[in-house]
């Protein structure tokens, strides 16, 4: 092997180790750069300018620095966002590093200046607490131009690592920069490795320009400011205070730790180079923590616990050793010097658990919340960050003011601080629990809705959330969507939450409930089914019960079905009772059975027929039954046949199985056909994929069968999809990518669990490849129209069938354009995609608006290209934008038509057809190769053009192809065949 390839090799290991992709694996380095440098800055700074200001203010002033870096955080935050309003996002991004960054040279020098010495220090500190913020604002915004929402999932928790990354390099190495440079000169360091940062950061605008859009970014106006349902409304609106109170006390404990841990620290009369040595190896030594418990704890942990129970976690722990600390400091117990090292402990379980396990499981509080208001939520209850960060320094304030009042020392003021925050961690608990019922309420409410998948919900909590909104509800409606939500959250205890509530069901629902339960049924429950029995019960209901009852229980007497057989006996519960005589029947209750059922499938009422054919369905074979299909098929009543369609893929009759495909031609069976063929599942998949690739087939049932294919949802059933997609043009193409969209759009329950692992066969390089290739033909068609352009010809030269070819070539241009749409959905979020094409679509005003929308959503290399060939440009303005795609080499009319011809797979019928129309109306000659193979084209018209075609151009040749083609498929072919034989007297 040669070592570019065991490099290679070595590579994807690494990529496939950390979850990325190649062509993510560069954007995601160069942003973790960028992030790890800025903190790197950013923590030496924060140790730094602890150290000095504890010296000059000593921890009673950090109260001001709360209030103040509040205000300056949400000033700064405002220039950002009028910053995105005045420059395009890629230079306000930098812009708004560099100003981070500037700052440290002149705290360098006010630090030089005794007179502004102390001014400076507290500068410093309120500027390190109000960039923190910002800085992660940054890393957040730069992320989601570079990456999709597929790709940060795999991405980004590798960048955020760049904190920790940063408090390791950065705790460790500042022991010895501040031994070889002092503490002020370390401001020259913090400003060269934040101004690397920011440089790598204009490499990333530059070298990703197609990730930014170009034009600034403005407001725009939300006049969906409200749901059409009160009760979510109200709902969610008590949700979200709960997310405002979880985060506000989350950020004033940290402020409030923060300070009780300097105020100690400075109790302790170290010198300001001994605290900042301190506090670099205390940084260092979490930030080691960190990653560790963020690379291989984390997840297994939340995984294990769930995500509530870690969230507990946190402020549980700061109230137990603040608890804790508040006896030991006692001074008949251990004294300051516990309070001391307690307070140390605290601080360390603090930040471990703060920045590992919360900041992981803080954005899934965001997923009950509909999608399109989520953003807006996350917005708003961002604003909770800056707030808390002032109601911290009032609440130090107040304490400090009271404590100061009553004359209590400094002992009995830092055991005050301890009971606050124990109370306040027990209410951010408290609040937690609170969050976890809302949490499920909202869940099941906009499952319910379709408005949100719970493949990231905590699956046993919501299925105790479910099971008691369906106890709880008087509703029939919303009863039936527990049902069927609990039914794919926990399908193995449906039988013991709905059994015992069966009696007390509406018939409709214990018609649902039964048939949920047959799908995993239980001996223990068969007692509740036995009540409904014997009770009376309308017919299908009584047919479930038993069929329930004859599934679980092992022993079983043939002899008490016979009471159902009596001809009297409705033929729901009859049918239902003979095909389990000939499930668990001997051989003699077998032929009674087939008997039976034999009359009832040809009595000569309909309802009898049609419930024989269903017995048929529910039996485990046909036996000697089979040799009533034939007859079934041709029945008269459009039900009988529905229903055997149905007994045919469930008994697995495979010599029937191409009356599956007959039925798919017509309206009345087709839906039955589908559900039969959906039920038949792989075993139907190689019959289908043979209907749908043969093109001498109506495209109506190839159609049928690409969408049997999709509605059959298994992996096998979507790679095949998958696969053709990569193959196919045109409209089989069109039909499959929508068919993967419908599946991957599916809400919710519907949603098929494998939809996710076929799309990933593609890949965000596979779909941008197909994009690529579309955009190649695109130019293919410009340059055809430019080259079949009226000036190129002459208007003596213009004929009716040339204009055919060109206003075709602008049908297959929209077809193409189409198919971009539809994959750039895979790509972003389909309602922003169907929202820029209506737009397109609409005004002058309308048509920029779309243009924009897409400017700022796309973030593809072919970004430019899609957005000029959608503008109002010219052919060959559009067709320049393309040149690295395809190289226009301008040709005589006659060969661009020949070249036309040769993208013939490419192109759609009606503009093959229009090909050879405007080669004879013009007399371009055209190649034996091509005349050859469109003459075997699987499309009449296409074959009807050749023949008119090479009537005109070439006569001799046409006598020796009509005895050829006398028997073709296509009637009108076979018309035009005999008109030109009969023409040319040919036998």
């Amino acid at each position: 092997m040669s070592f570019a390839a065991a490099r290679s090799v070595k590579s994807s290991r690494w990529l496939k180790a950390l979850n990325l992709r190649p062509e993510e694996a560069q954007r995601t380095l160069l942003l973790l750069a960028f992030y790890t440098l800025m903190s790197m800055g950013i923590l030496w700074l924060e140790v730094s300018s602890a150290a000095l200001f504890l010296e000059e203010y000593g921890a009673g002033s950090l109260p001001l620095i709360y209030l103040f870096s509040g205000l300056v955080g949400a000033s700064l935050n405002t220039i950002y966002s009028g910053l995105q309003r005045l420059l395009p996002l890629r230079f306000a991004i930098v812009l708004i590093a560099v100003m981070m960054t500037l700052p440290m040279l002149a705290f360098r020098v006010g630090l030089g200046v005794a007179a502004w010495a102390p001014v400076t220090i507290f500068a410093m500190r309120l500027w390190m607490e109000a960039i923190t913020d910002l800085n992660e604002l940054n890393l957040e915004v730069t992320a989601n131009q570079l990456f999709n929402i597929r790709e940060i999932r795999r991405t980004f928790p590798l960048i955020s690592s760049g904190n920790l990354l940063a408090d390791a390099l950065s705790g460790f190495t500042l022991y010895f920069l501040l031994e070889l440079l002092g503490i002020e000169n370390v401001l020259y360091l913090v400003f060269g490795i934040m101004m690397l940062g920011t440089a790598v950061l204009y490499w990333i605008g530059s070298s990703y320009q197609y990730a930014f859009p170009d034009s600034v970014r403005r407001r725009t106006d939300d006049s969906d400011n409200a749901f059409s349902a009160r009760r979510l409304q109200s709902l969610i609106r008590r949700y979200v205070l709960l997310l405002f109170g979880f985060v506000i006390l989350a950020q004033v404990l940290l402020y409030l730790i923060e300070y009780q841990y300097l105020e100690q620290l400075t109790g302790q009369y170290f010198s300001v180079a001994t605290v900042a040595k301190f506090l670099g190896i205390f940084t260092g030594v979490l930030g080691l923590m960190e990653m560790v418990t963020q690379l291989f704890t984390s997840s297994r942990l939340i995984e294990k616990m769930g995500i509530f129970t870690v969230m507990g976690l946190l402020p549980a722990t700061v109230m137990g050793l603040s608890l804790a600390s508040f006896l030991l400091s006692l001074p008949q117990l251990l004294g300051a010097q516990a309070l001391f090292l307690s307070l140390i402990a605290v601080k360390f379980l603090d930040e471990w658990l703060r920045y590992t396990l919360v900041a992981a499981v803080r954005p899934v509080l965001f997923q009950p919340v509909p999608d399109r208001v989520r953003a807006r939520v996350q917005s708003q209850v961002g604003t909770a960050e800056p707030l808390s960060i002032g109601l911290a320094g009032i609440l130090i304030f107040m304490v400090l003011a009271v404590c100061q009042a009553t004359g209590v020392e400094r002992a009995v003021q830092a055991r005050a601080f301890l009971l606050i925050t124990a109370g306040l961690a027990g209410l951010w608990l408290l609040v937690v629990y609170w969050l976890r019922s809302r949490y499920l309420n909202l869940l099941v409410m906009t499952a319910e809705r379709g408005l949100l998948s719970v493949a990231n919900a905590n699956l046993p909590n919501l299925g105790r959330a479910i099971i008691e909104e369906l106890t709880q509800s008087n509703s029939d409606d919303d009863k039936r969507s527990c049902i069927e939500l609990l039914t794919y959250v926990d399908p193995n205890s449906v039988s013991s939450v709905l059994a015992p509530m069966l009696s007390d069901l509406s018939p409709t629902l214990q018609q649902q409930s039964l048939e949920t339960m047959l799908e995993h049924p239980n001996a223990n429950y068969t007692g509740y089914v036995e009540a409904l029995i014997s009770s009376r019960q309308n017919p299908v209901t009584l047919a479930l019960a038993l069929r329930y009852l004859w599934q679980t229980q092992s022993e079983t007497d043939i002899q008490t079905l016979r009471s159902y057989l009596d001809p009297a006996v409705d033929p729901t519960v009859r049918g239902t009772a003979l095909s389990l005589m000939l499930n668990q029947g001997e051989a003699k209750e077998r032929a009674e059975a087939t008997y039976l059922l034999g009359q009832m499938l040809t009595h000569q009422h309909e309802r009898e027929r049609v419930m024989g054919c269903r017995a048929l369905g529910e039996a485990d074979y046909m036996q000697g039954l089979r040799v009533h299909v034939p007859n079934l098929l041709q029945d008269e009543s459009l039900r009988v046949r529905r229903a055997l369609l149905d007994a045919i893929a469930s008994t697995g009759l495979k010599v029937y199985y191409p009356s599956l495909l007959q039925a798919l031609r017509y309206k009345s069976t087709r839906e039955a056909a589908v559900q039969a063929l959906v039920k038949l599942g792989n075993d139907a998949l190689p019959m289908l994929i043979e209907l749908a690739e043969n093109p001498f087939k109506p495209d109506t049932l190839r159609n049928q069968a690409w969408q049997v294919i999709g509605r059959i949802g298994t992996l096998e059933a979507l790679e095949i999809l998958v696969s053709n997609l990569m193959t196919s043009w045109g409209i089989t193409r069109r039909w499959i990518l929508r068919i993967l969209l419908k599946l991957a759009d599916e809400p919710g329950l519907r949603r098929s669990p494998d939809i996710d692992t076929a799309i990933d066969r593609l890949g965000r390089q596979g779909i941008s490849a197909l994009i690529d290739q579309e955009l190649a033909f695109l130019a293919q068609l410009y340059s055809s129209l430019i080259d079949l352009a009226d000036e190129r010809l002459g208007e003596t030269d213009t004929t009716s069938e040339l204009d055919w070819l060109k206003s075709a070539l602008r049908d297959v241009q929209s077809d193409a354009v189409e198919r971009i749409f539809l994959l750039l959905r895979f790509l972003y979020p389909s309602a922003t995609i169907q929202a820029a094409e209506l737009s397109l679509e609409g005004s002058a005003a309308s048509r920029a608006r779309g243009l924009e929308i897409l400017d700022n959503a796309l973030d593809i290399p072919a970004k430019r290209c899609i957005l000029t060939v959608l503008d109002l440009r010219s052919d060959s303005e559009k067709l320049a934008s393309l040149a690295d795609r395809v190289a226009y080499r301008p040709l005589a009319p006659p060969s661009r038509l020949r070249s036309l011809v040769d993208l013939r797979h490419f192109l759609s019928d009606w503009s093959l057809a229009c090909c050879f129309h405007a080669a004879r109306a013009q007399r371009w000659s055209l190649t034996p190769d091509q005349v050859m193979a469109c003459l075997r084209h699987p499309v009449g018209f296409v074959r009807e053009a050749v023949l008119s075609y090479v009537e005109t151009v070439s006569p001799r040749v046409l006598n020796e192809l009509l005895p050829r083609l006398r028997h073709d498929p296509d009637r009108l072919v076979v018309a035009q065949v005999e008109s030109l034989m009969a023409k040319r007297s040919i036998a």
